[in-house]
């Protein structure tokens, strides 16, 4: 359930997610690093809730409990029926979906939601983060 807001967006009660696609070599130095690469292209100081996929979710849940967040695992199922900008080939033939990052964030944003930011990688390219603002039910 997302909280009413009134710092952001037009709409008080919009809620920002962090989606985020990574390696498995990828760090919580290198998660933390693409979120604050998409923060500072969206020019937002934090997002209110993280996810990714539910397989991947226990290596960002250092993060979402060092910055005190929610994470929102989704399934694969979820996943490959959201359609993203950006159409990775790669990412389409193991995950369904051309974007992990977008696609999570898209999907807990919820129905109508928009990306703030495409996917963005961190310096070491071992992860990625987009951010979506939406009204998730």
């Amino acid at each position: 359930m997302a909280r009413c807001l009134s710092h952001h967006a037009m709409d008080p009660c919009s809620m920002i997610v962090a989606g985020f696609g990574f390696s498995t070599r990828g760090t919580t130095e290198s998660l933390r690093n693409a979120l604050q690469r998409a923060c500072a292209a969206a020019r937002i100081p934090a997002p209110q809730a993280l996810t990714t996929v539910e397989d991947k979710a226990t290596m960002l849940a250092p993060l979402a409990q060092e910055l005190g967040l929610p994470l929102h695992p989704i399934s694969q199922e979820m996943l490959a029926s959201q359609a993203t900008p950006t159409q990775s080939s790669r990412v389409a033939a193991e995950r369904g979906t051309g974007s992990v990052a977008e696609a999570t964030a898209l999907a807990v944003a919820g129905p109508g939601s928009r990306l703030l930011t495409p996917r963005i990688h961190a310096q070491d390219r071992l992860a990625s983060c987009a951010l979506a603002e939406g009204n998730p039910r």
